[in-house]
């Protein structure tokens, strides 16, 4: 699919149930339009619109650094730049997109990561809207999940967030404590086991809700099986 790329024909992929393929046929040539169109899709309050743009972000922003780092590290700008005060705007979706990114990507975490670490860091860029703090502990957490060497030494940054009174951040705190964290870090986690409080979040490219006490308990559970694991290397 070749010309113009609306943002109506994203839309309709982003909509549809195979929008994997869909844009993947609408990007062969061009990765750099399909970005950019993806951005207002950040903002949008269907919540399987906005997480699609955010995971396709991720793998665009992805194929355009093999080609071209600069674009790619346009696009992290762009997104930073919507998260600062002077832009006007709010940031909705951007902290999402940018840990999405840089899970894809090793060299642009290489670059971005103490950035995106920053705003969590009350010193730092901190961002103190809840709303934001919710999509930015998600991204970190992501960013997590395949990177939890260069998260750990901004630990402490996110003790705080587990006494919130958002339980979406709270949830979101529990699992990247859970990714990163050490025995010494269960009595941090064990007032939330009992935490009944409901909240949605992306996992596995579907929107679930969850209790924060069970992501409190599979964090605790992440530490106990981490430690065993370098317990059996340690012996053998």
């Amino acid at each position: 699919m070749k010309g113009r790329i609306r943002r109506e024909q994203i839309l309709e992929i982003l909509s549809g149930s195979h929008a994997a393929a869909g844009l993947s046929e609408l990007g062969r040539d061009s990765p750099k339009k399909i970005v950019n169109g993806l951005f207002s899709f950040l903002y949008s309050q269907d919540e399987i619109i906005k997480w699609r743009a955010v995971t396709f972000m991720g793998l665009f922003v992805r194929d355009m650094a093999e080609g071209d780092m600069e674009s790619a590290r346009n696009v992290v700008r762009r997104l930073m730049w919507n998260l600062n005060d002077e832009s006007g705007g709010i940031g909705w979706g951007s902290p999402e997109a940018m840990g999405e990114i840089l899970t894809c990507h090793e060299g642009l975490a290489r670059e971005y990561a103490p950035i995106l670490l920053s705003y969590a860091n009350r010193d730092g860029n901190y961002l103190e809207l809840p709303m934001l703090q919710r999509g930015l502990l998600w991204g970190i957490a992501r960013f997590s999940e395949t990177k939890p060497h260069v998260v750990r030494g901004s630990k402490s940054h996110f003790f705080p967030y587990l006494e919130s009174g958002d339980p979406a951040v709270r949830g979101h705190a529990a699992r990247i404590v859970g990714l990163i964290g050490t025995m010494e870090d269960r009595d941090r986690l064990s007032p939330l086991l009992n935490d009944a409080s409901a909240y949605t979040t992306y996992f596995d490219h579907q929107c679930i809700q969850r209790l924060v006490g069970e992501t409190a308990r599979e964090a605790l559970s992440n530490i106990e099986k981490e430690l065993n694991k370098k317990a059996k290397k340690c012996l053998s």
